[in-house]
């Protein structure tokens, strides 16, 4: 089988187009996953060593909290550009400058002597990662088999793995000094970047190219705005539970990251296996509805439940996130008419405005209240995402309807089969 220009299977690869598993893809797809995974390792990968740079750097929580308000502002803000430079200088060149700052950035942020200078390297890395993760998943679409269920399938896989090692990897390294994950996470997207130049072929540029308000047009249609406002209250949600509740916890970098750990391997287990046999049994907006729901009524277990019960409860808010995330990513893709990496552009644009926020307001919200208000406010943001569903529904039932077949690859063989 010769080669796609999409970076598909070359001549040599192990690869069976007509197999309908995820795990048969050519290297270029493997390639660009398993980069991801590092990528998205160093979102959750502070977690553990967040009391440990506080207490490195003498600063206050809200100040360590900012590591994740820059990276993500700066992700939101990017999400505008990504389109714009892939559009014109291909796929695999977007790809490997968003490999390259973070590479760059992450190192530096491993040298930082203050706060300050960490939160500014954290924001160049999250260009970076804004360029590489958005990229991805269109390049993962384009180059793996079994169709868009199957390609969707790896991301979440790369998503949810990433998430799960992070915190372990931070949790190790930080140990020994809160500076080696960085320089860590470095050297790993270092090999990404040679995995990239040697297994993905060069992308085709898009017959058109995308301008900066693209993103932002697309936002127009009804259903994808509805997706995007949802996702940016579960998004709240979300990152209250990343950034905030390592310093609730408490705890050693081991045991925290033990924690982490548990909550993305939940996160990937559920993302990956549980919500598509979910989706096919009820339906997709009343899984997301009700997963939305009882998110919220964790996240109040979590604020006001012994410290033993805020432990269970923030392993048990992975397999909520792991639901969440399958069905928010299809959604982002399906339900409008915009070319995919255009709306995935528009949808993240406006939820990772809330993974910005959340880290921010959360420490502030418990220095002018108290520690357990901050888990309201987040049960109160993910009720709203599921209110959101409820209300636009009929918005989202055209594309909620369609993602039911939409697991079954195009080759007709069924992706999720037992």
């Amino acid at each position: 089988m010769s080669h796609s220009s999409t970076g598909g299977p070359a001549e040599g690869d192990t690869f069976d187009a007509g197999a309908g598993s995820i795990l048969r893809q050519p290297k270029a797809v493997w390639a660009t996953a398993g980069a991801s995974v590092v990528a998205f390792m160093g979102i959750g990968l502070v977690d553990p060593i967040l009391p440990s740079i506080a207490q490195g750097l003498q600063a206050t929580p809200s100040q360590v909290s900012l590591l994740f308000t820059s990276y993500f502002l700066i992700t939101a803000i990017a999400m505008l550009v990504t389109g714009f430079v892939s559009s014109r200088i291909g796929g695999k060149k977007t790809l490997l400058v968003g490999l390259a700052l973070v590479v760059v950035f992450a190192a530096l942020a491993g040298t930082s002597g203050s706060v300050g200078e960490l939160v500014g390297f954290r924001a160049g890395w999250g260009l970076g990662n804004a360029l590489f993760v958005s990229t991805a998943l269109a390049v993962i679409v384009g180059a793996a088999a079994g169709g868009s269920a199957a390609a969707i399938l790896l991301y979440e896989s790369a998503l949810g793995l990433g998430m799960a090692c992070g915190p372990l990897l931070g949790a190790l390294l930080g140990n020994a000094s809160w500076r080696y994950p960085f320089f860590g996470t470095a050297a790993l997207m270092a090999v990404g970047f040679l995995c990239i130049t040697a297994f993905l072929k060069e992308q085709p540029k898009p017959a058109r190219k995308t301008s900066i308000l693209d993103p932002i047009k697309a936002l127009g249609h009804g259903g994808l705005a509805s997706a995007a406002v949802s996702a940016f209250f579960y998004n709240y949600t979300f990152f209250t539970i990343l950034a905030f509740t390592p310093f609730v916890l408490n705890m050693t970098p081991y045991k925290s990251g033990a924690v982490f750990f548990a909550w993305g391997v939940l996160l990937a287990l559920f993302s990956v296996i549980v919500a598509p046999r979910m989706q096919a049994r009820f339906g997709s907006l009343k899984v997301l509805g009700g997963s939305l729901v009882l998110l919220a009524v964790d996240v109040l277990v979590l604020g006001y439940g012994s410290h033993t019960a805020a432990i269970v409860c923030t392993i048990l808010s992975g397999a909520f996130i792991g639901v969440n995330n399958t069905v928010y990513t299809e959604l982002a893709l399906g339900v409008s008419d915009a070319p995919r990496p255009v709306a995935s552009a528009g949808y993240n644009f406006v939820r990772w405005f809330a993974a910005a926020a959340a880290p921010y307001f959360a420490p502030k919200i418990e220095e002018w209240t108290d520690i357990h208000v901050p888990f309201v406010v987040a049960a109160v943001t993910a009720a709203l995402g599921a209110v959101v569903v409820w209300v636009r529904r009929n918005a989202l039932t055209h594309e909620a309807e369609e993602l039911e077949p939409v697991h079954a690859s195009e080759d007709g063989v069924s992706v999720f089969a037992n």
